[in-house]
């Protein structure tokens, strides 16, 4: 994983920054596990999360595709009681955690935003917007 980049399916285009951001450290993550953070990148406010799943980290911002509202329901918590899926605090609705698409609730089809990351030496980097 040291290097990857990760981008989820449907990203058309990325907003760079200047230099990647740091987000966490790979410590800080549980596999299968979950991190949220709010910082100010390429002069915008994001709110999103990284999850990490079979040592692979995938991020998305913290808003739902069917109500717009955060999906975290415990700060950082965003998985189901299984760690399998991206679950939604307000109406329950599951996402698939590599894509980002719903695949049980309101919302089927529709997907989390991507964004896209940078896993190297322990750190994980947050490299640009949608």
């Amino acid at each position: 994983m040291p290097g990857a980049v990760r981008q989820a399916r449907g990203l058309v285009s990325v907003k760079p920054a200047d230099k990647p951001l740091l987000l966490c450290t790979l410590d800080r993550l549980d596999d299968p596990g979950s991190y949220g953070f709010s910082v100010e990148f390429a002069g915008e406010q994001v709110d999103g999360f990284v999850v990490r799943r079979d040592n692979e980290c995938f991020a998305y911002l913290n808003t739902c595709p069917h109500t717009g509202a955060p999906l975290d329901w415990v700060e950082h918590q965003f998985l189901d009681v299984e760690g399998a899926l991206i679950q939604c605090a307000v109406h329950d609705a599951r996402f698939l955690i590599d894509t980002g698409e719903c695949v049980f609730g309101p919302c089927p089809g529709e997907s989390l935003q991507a964004l896209p990351l940078q896993v190297e030496d322990g750190e994980v980097y947050l490299l640009g917007l949608a």
